[in-house]
């Protein structure tokens, strides 16, 4: 395991809300689909599974006020909103990529112990 560059105790509080952001399942989805371009808030509706129209404002909001998005809206009739990641935003792809080659390198093992573990819990 590579050293950490980042003292944790030190640097924890200031981490942790931005872990939070970037880790929820939400933010991945969105951040990948956007690395593909400009989408409109209907089309990001549509490609991901039962999110909530509220559920992804939120995300959205969260991710522009992060710096990480852009929110561009067009004054037509209806207004056209159109999300584009950042420069900032798509420097996360890589870590994203990163962490979903190492899911898909890791699933049979994780499997695999969860299987054993659940075993060992239900024979207690």
């Amino acid at each position: 395991m590579a050293p950490s560059h980042i003292h944790v105790p030190t640097q924890c509080s200031r981490v942790a809300p931005i872990l939070q952001r970037i880790g929820d399942k939400w933010t991945v989805l969105v951040v990948i689909l956007l690395g593909d371009g400009s989408l409109r808030f209907s089309e990001l509706r549509k490609r991901i599974p039962n999110i909530s129209q509220r559920m992804l404002t939120f995300t959205l909001k969260g991710l522009e006020r992060d710096g990480m998005v852009t929110r561009t809206v067009t004054p037509t009739v209806p207004p056209r909103v159109d999300y584009e990641l950042t420069k900032l935003g798509k420097s996360l792809l890589e870590p994203i990529h990163g962490l979903g080659k190492w899911a898909a390198a890791h699933a049979d093992e994780i499997d695999a112990a969860q299987a054993v573990y659940d075993r060992e819990k239900a024979a207690e």
